[in-house]
Formats: C-alpha cells, sequence, structure tokens
C-alpha cells in the first residue's frame, strides 16, 4: 500500500517567482529519494499563485524521511512554505 499526499500551495503574490524556483529545487531531490514513487507539481492554469503538489511514496516511513531530510528543510520549511499565503495537505493510502 503506498502512502499519498496532496499539498496545495497558494503563494503570496509577490512571492511567486520564488516559490516556483523553491519548488523547482524541491521537485528535483525528491525525485532522486530511494522510497519516492510518484512527486508531480501542477499548477492552477487561471491562478499562478496555486501549485498542486502530488506525492506517491512506498510507505509512510518514506514520507516521514522525505519530511525530515535536509532538501526538504532547505527548499520548502525554510524557503518556499514562509512565502506562502496558505498551504493546504490531504494524506491518503491506495486501496488497489
Amino acid at each position: 500500500m503506498a502512502y499519498v499526499l496532496t499539498a496545495k500551495w497558494t503563494a503570496r503574490d509577490d512571492e511567486v517567482p520564488a516559490v516556483e524556483a523553491a519548488l523547482r529545487q524541491l521537485i528535483a531531490a525528491t525525485r532522486a529519494e530511494p522510497g519516492n514513487l510518484v512527486y508531480q507539481c501542477h499548477r492552477d492554469p487561471s491562478d499562478p499563485r496555486v501549485f498542486l503538489l502530488y506525492e506517491m511514496y512506498e510507505d509512510e516511513d518514506a514520507f516521514k524521511a522525505h519530511a525530515s531530510s535536509a532538501h526538504f528543510d532547505e527548499y520548502a520549511v525554510r524557503d518556499g512554505i514562509p512565502r506562502l499565503e496558505s498551504r493546504e495537505r490531504h494524506f491518503y493510502v491506495t486501496w488497489e
């Protein structure tokens, strides 16, 4: 059973380029993690401030390793997230 996360990041108006840059760094590093199955970033075509991340990991432990990684701390916790207007996260597990 895979562990799935969707995260919706809404950047502050003046922070869109910086959030995009942080996510681009995070994408490459996360896709290289051994437990990562999918890490896909989407953008709302009607509101470029809104990013949707779809993440799939082998299991919850792989997600926890991602969340405690140096690159997550650098690009998400210290760079991207402080530039957001809002952030939503939802967790799922696959069942088929």
